[in-house]
């Protein structure tokens, strides 16, 4: 009777947690699922009380997104890409050697990093005024520099307490045979230390790419209209007409492609990297 108790209660466990597994996924989706029907619908069964479940589905909203002379979607969503892509390269340049620094050989001590960390801890809003100051002055207001330099700086705390416990965890005993060798610093970071770090460097590059992407405060408030994101484009369909919420859904399902598709293409990594140290001998 034991034995069969004992299957019988882990099948209970395995049970519960299936159940809660799935109703966790379920309900980060439906936001997701609630998008692409809005999507889908025609725009006069949108607002409908109670929800028009049972509908034919239309595609005049995607039409209107891309075709629409007022929003220049495809401007929007390359200046997105360009963003996210630059930010996230220029985060992982800057916080490698960073780190690696302040691991091997104590730069900045412990303060700096407390310091550099701390910030992200203060919301947002904090930096918005001196930002467009700054960017006033220096001519980077409504320009895709101005947007990579911002998100850089909003990313790098965070991309430094990462990388600073990635190459802890990285054998000291490596490196220093190949100095005996000969190899420089430089030439032990390039090709010992970074070849160590791509799977905590895939999760950086998929964290800051995400954030950048979705970032919407900084992309408001420093762009006019070069520059506009495509998460900033797709609040014009606010009007003071009402909310087109057709296109709005719209705008959104597609900008929601290059993430999927970046994601998809970097699981691999992206799973051994946040595993990375997690197992110690």
């Amino acid at each position: 009777m034991a034995p069969r108790s004992l299957r019988l209660r882990r099948l209970a466990d395995n049970a519960v947690w299936y159940v809660v597994s799935i109703g966790v996924v379920v309900t980060f989706l439906v936001p997701i699922l609630g998008t692409i029907v809005t999507s889908l619908k025609p725009t006069r069964d949108i607002n409908v009380m109670p929800p028009q479940w049972i509908f034919q589905p239309v595609i005049t909203h995607y039409n209107s997104v891309l075709t629409e002379s007022g929003f220049n979607f495809k401007t929007f969503f390359v200046n997105s890409i360009f963003v996210a892509l630059g930010a996230s390269v220029l985060v992982v340049l800057i916080n490698i050697p960073a780190a690696y620094s302040m691991v091997r050989y104590g730069t900045g001590g412990r303060r700096l990093f407390a310091f550099v960390v701390s910030l992200r801890l203060l919301p947002p809003i904090v930096f918005i005024v001196p930002m467009f100051i700054l960017f006033q002055m220096l001519g980077l207001l409504d320009s895709i520099q101005g947007l990579i330099l911002v998100n850089t700086l909003l990313n790098t705390p965070l991309a430094l307490l990462l990388f600073v416990g990635f190459v802890q965890d990285l054998p000291r005993e490596v490196e220093e045979s190949a100095m005996i060798d000969g190899a420089s610093t430089w030439q032990v970071l390039r090709l010992i230390v970074l070849p160590l770090l791509l799977p905590g460097l895939s999760v950086v590059l998929v964290m800051t790419f995400l954030w950048t992407w979705n970032e919407f405060l900084f992309s408001l408030i420093l762009t006019l209209n070069r520059a506009t994101t495509v998460t900033v484009g797709a609040s014009f369909f606010v009007t003071a007409w009402g909310v087109r919420w057709g296109e709005i859904s719209a705008a959104i399902v597609m900008s929601l492609l290059p993430t999927l598709v970046f994601t998809f293409f970097v699981q691999r990594y992206l799973v051994s990297g946040l595993t990375l140290g997690a197992i110690k001998e």
